[in-house]
This record gives C-alpha cells, sequence and structure tokens, in this order.
C-alpha cells in the first residue's frame, strides 16, 4: 500500500507569502478554500456591496462573534451610507468610500498580503475582499472564550492587589497599561512556533529598563524555533542560560502588580498568549522569597515574613539530612535527656535513619503529588487524612520514629512557606542529595554539599545578572532589600546590577519629608491653643489694670 504525501503543517500557506491579493474575486475564493475548506467550521458568506459590487466575508464561527458580523460588517456593506443609497460609486473610489463611510467597526485595517489575510482569519479576525480591489478589509470580530479575572491560586495575598494575569494575552497588557499610564510603556508582540504562531509580548519602561537587555531578550526570543508555545513554561525553558540546572533563572508570577514592580526596577516582563503566567528577566535567587505582600505592608512587618521564610526556606532544605546525620555520626551533639527520648522511639525501627528519612520523604512527595491533581473539595480531605493516618500507621507500625515524622513534617511545612512554586520545588529536589551525603560522609557530606550547591549558584547568570546578587557581588543599594525589607524611602535608587537607565526612584521631596523633624498635627493645634489662651488672660489683665 503506498504512503499518502502530506503537505508539512503551514507549507501551503508559505507558498503564499508575499503574494498579493489578486484582481478577481472568485481567485481569492479558490485560494483561499483551498487552504481551510477542509475544517466545517469556516465561513465563505457572498454578498452585494451597496453598488451592487460582488464581494465574499471569510470568517470561522467559533473564533467570530456573529453579532458583529451581522451588525457591523454586512449590514453596513449591503445598504451603504444614506447619501449613496442607488448613486453609483467609482472603482477607484469604493475602497476609500468602505473603509471611511460604510464600516462603523473600530478595527478595520487595509491588507494587500494574501498570507497576512488568511493568517489573520486563522487568528479569529474576518476578512472582506471585494471584487477588482487591490487591498482586503481586515476586521477585528473575536469570540474567543476567557474566565474571569480573579485571585492567582498560587499567590494568595492578605494585603494587597488580589487580581491575576488571565489566558489572552489582550487582557493581560490592559491589566498592565492599567497600572502604566505612561508614554513610557513599550510593547513588541512576536509571533513565536512555527504552527501554533503564538504571540509573545516583551513589555518594559523605555528610559529605565537596559536597552542590551530588551534587545537580549528578543534575540533569544526570535531564535526559538518549534513548532508550538503553549504556554509561558514552554518559552522559559528555550530562552533560559542554564538548562540543566534545578534553580529557575526566569521568574514567573500571576499578579500584574507584581510585573509592574519588577518593570519599574528596570526588569523586561513576557507575556506568551494563551498562559496566565508572565516571565521576569533578569532574575536573581532573592525573588523567589520575596512576596507583593512585603511592600504592601510596613517594613516592619515585611522583614519579619521576610526572615520567617528565609528561615523555613533554609529549614526545609538541611533539616532531614541534619537529622540524618547527628542521628547517625554524631549523637553526642545531642542533650542526654533528648538523646534517650530519641532512642527510645528509634527502639523498634528495623532501617538506618537515612532509609527511614528517605521513605517518609518519597512518601511525602507522592502524597503532594495527589493531593494537587485531587479535586479541590477532596485533595484538602485527603492531605489531612493521609497525613494523620498513614503518619500514625508508620510509627505504629514500627517503620518510622516519631522524631523521623514530626521532622519530615516541619521541613515539608517549611517548603510551603516560599511564595514561588518553582524555587521551593527545586530545594526539593536538593534535599535528596544531601539527604545520601549525610548517610554517607555525615556532617561532612552536608557542608561538601552545602558548598557544592553554593559554588552552582555562583556559576549561574540570568541574562548577564549573577544569580546571587546582591549578596555575591555585593551591592549596598540591592542589600536593602535582601533579607528585610528596607523602608521605602530608604531604597532611594534602583540596584546597580540592572544597569537601569534611570536610578533614582524616590524623589527628593519624600526624603527630605522624612530626614525633617515633624510634630502631630494635634500637638500643634494644642500648642496654638494654649497661646490664644495665654494672650487672651494677658488682656484681660491689662484691662482689669486699666
Amino acid at each position: 500500500m503506498r504512503r499518502r504525501n502530506r503537505t508539512p503543517p503551514n507549507e501551503s500557506m508559505d507558498r503564499y507569502a508575499g503574494a498579493p491579493l489578486p484582481p478577481a474575486l472568485e481567485e481569492t475564493v479558490r485560494i483561499v478554500r483551498s487552504l481551510l475548506s477542509e475544517t466545517d467550521d469556516f465561513v465563505v458568506r457572498r454578498f452585494l456591496v451597496f453598488d451592487g459590487t460582488p464581494a465574499a466575508l471569510f470568517y470561522f464561527t467559533d473564533l467570530s462573534n456573529q453579532a458583529i458580523i451581522n451588525s457591523d460588517i454586512l449590514q453596513p456593506l449591503m445598504q451603504g451610507p444614506r447619501h449613496l443609497q442607488g448613486a453609483p460609486v467609482e472603482k477607484e473610489q469604493l475602497k476609500q468610500v468602505i473603509a471611511e463611510e460604510a464600516l462603523i467597526h473600530g478595527e478595520c485595517l487595509l491588507e494587500s498580503d494574501l498570507y497576512t489575510l488568511v493568517d489573520a482569519i486563522l487568528q479569529g479576525r474576518a476578512v472582506v475582499v471585494v471584487d477588482g480591489l487591490d487591498q482586503a478589509f481586515v476586521i477585528g470580530s473575536p469570540n474567543v472564550p476567557k474566565r474571569s479575572v480573579s485571585q492567582p491560586p498560587t499567590e494568595q495575598t492578605i494585603q494587597g492587589p488580589r487580581e491575576g494575569f488571565i489566558e489572552p494575552l489582550i487582557f493581560n497588557l490592559g491589566l498592565l497599561r492599567y497600572r502604566l499610564p505612561t508614554p513610557n510603556l513599550r510593547i513588541k508582540i512576536m509571533r513565536v512556533g512555527r504552527i501554533t504562531k503564538s504571540k509573545v509580548a516583551v513589555c518594559y519602561l523605555e528610559g529605565i529598563a537596559n536597552p542590551e537587555l530588551v534587545e537580549e531578550v528578543q534575540r533569544r526570543i526570535k531564535s526559538v524555533d518549534i513548532d508550538g508555545i503553549l504556554d509561558s513554561g514552554f518559552l522559559e525553558q528555550l530562552i533560559e542560560d542554564n538548562h540543566m540546572s534545578p534553580f529557575p533563572q526566569i521568574q514567573n508570577t500571576e499578579k500584574p502588580d507584581r510585573a509592574v514592580g519588577q518593570m519599574i526596577e528596570g526588569r523586561v516582563v513576557i507575556l506568551v498568549d494563551g498562559s496566565p503566567f508572565a516571565l521576569i528577566a533578569p532574575t536573581v535567587f532573592v525573588q523567589f522569597y520575596q512576596s507583593s505582600e512585603d511592600y504592601a505592608s510596613r517594613f516592619l512587618q515585611g522583614s519579619f515574613s521576610r526572615l520567617a521564610r528565609v528561615l523555613a526556606l533554609l529549614f526545609s532544605l538541611i533539616t532531614p539530612s541534619l537529622y540524618v546525620a547527628i542521628i547517625s555520626f554524631n549523637p553526642e551533639l545531642i542533650p542526654t535527656e533528648f538523646a534517650i527520648a530519641v532512642a527510645g522511639g528509634r527502639a523498634g525501627v528495623p532501617f538506618p535513619s537515612v532509609v527511614e528519612v528517605l521513605v517518609m520523604e518519597i512518601s511525602m512527595e507522592i502524597l503532594r503529588e495527589a493531593t494537587i491533581r485531587l479535586p479541590q473539595q477532596v485533595g484538602g480531605a485527603l492531605s489531612i487524612v493521609g497525613v494523620l493516618v498513614i503518619g500514625q500507621a508508620a510509627v505504629s507500625a514500627g517503620f518510622a520514629s516519631p522524631i523521623t515524622v514530626v521532622v519530615i513534617a516541619l521541613t515539608t511545612i517549611g517548603s510551603f512557606a516560599t511564595p514561588a512554586y518553582n524555587a521551593a520545588f527545586a530545594l526539593r529536589m536538593l534535599r535528596f542529595p544531601l539527604i545520601f551525603l549525610a548517610g554517607m560522609f555525615g556532617l561532612y557530606g552536608i557542608v561538601v554539599g552545602l558548598i557544592l550547591i553554593g559554588n552552582h549558584a555562583l556559576s549561574l547568570k540570568s541574562f548577564g545578572v549573577p544569580y546571587l546578587t546582591p549578596a555575591v557581588p555585593g551591592n549596598w543599594q540591592g542589600m536593602k532589600d535582601l533579607l528585610i525589607r528596607g523602608p521605602l524611602w530608604w531604597m532611594s535608587e534602583r540596584p546597580d546590577m540592572l544597569r537601569a537607565g534611570m536610578k533614582s526612584r524616590v524623589g527628593r521631596k519624600t526624603m527630605d519629608r522624612r530626614g525633617a523633624k515633624t510634630r502631630n498635627i494635634l500637638q500643634r493645634k494644642e500648642v496654638e491653643s494654649v497661646e490664644d489662651v495665654q494672650r487672651h488672660h494677658d488682656h484681660s489683665g491689662d484691662r482689669d489694670s486699666d
């Protein structure tokens, strides 16, 4: 049986790239039908414009708004302007009359490239071709289903904005424009993907973002050659610096306020049509334990919360391996009373501590994945029941000691304190090699493992920016927002690592106000009242003496 040769995707369209629109309507209809007629949701609507000239309307029923097509396209074109009804229109003036007097839709473009016209139809627009005209009318009539704007489930906040990105790119760009009403906001849209042709928007603030950074981001995106970009995660993997590192080198977020804040600092935000996650470049490690809530609250509260997250991060990384090293190699470091309690709890456990911890860690990872994949109503109940029942059953059956269950539980809770899921996942992966090293070499193994992790982090860069900056290499302005969140008036300049075009971000009036000694308005009023009473008393005394 002979195999039928099939045309590769988009090769049939590519041969029309740069081809002009045929002057004859029938030829255009034939070409478009040959490309799109095998799908049942494609419509070719023939009609006569107001002067009797044949025309055709091309659109997809599931991508276009039928009400807009009927009221804004077909009705005006078939009836025409009132002052031209029944009057002949010259062919040279017909295009101008249709574009400026007949069509009442706000988004109307003239296009003569045949490839661009077919691509516009595939993007959900309606295309009108009039016989004898060298240009067609591309009219926006999208009807893509979308969900409402809601609070992102992955970035819950107590104080601060609660809206998040959604899938359509145009709405996400609107959320950025809403917060940045400035002419310096630049949005560059590109098409990526040989089949999907996904729209990718590069957003930045001109005058603040480094032009070299913007050029490098655009260069990497343009170099992507792949069939499809279905989510921003696809693009993240293709443009990051080190593909084999467990650490994410590009931050993603669902919160528009966080994306705007990063652009104000001098970073570039990348949005992909069809994805609710925005990519932020360049990214350093400190961004992954920073939360937008830190800046919406007072700096003492934000600093305390951030320090708690840093401690939870360290706790989740080294606690299991530290427990294995002390129990297996250095039990003399434990106080005597506590050592007796730990030994009593481990009396019936047949496994060494490293095997015990690994089994419990793997069990927790399986339980975590099962909780995520289940429906929301069932997942919460499963997590509570699973932890209680499995933990108690493991202790009763002698598979694990009570102290091991406590250590694993605290480690898991500490990993949840990291705001960024991809950074928390990296720490979860790094826990396992540290446990192995602790089981083989004790505390020396942990130290060697941490040195290797630190050395790897020092070697990483994100679009030319060292991954551990502003700690290494040191930067004073960046350190004000490192372990603690300094007051807003204290962070007067942007970090030097981004080489932003405009360094200052706090005005002189704010700095002067914070440095000046001010009195409470109530105290000032009280002083004024006392002075008035004193003047009134002095005036009364003068009259009595007279």
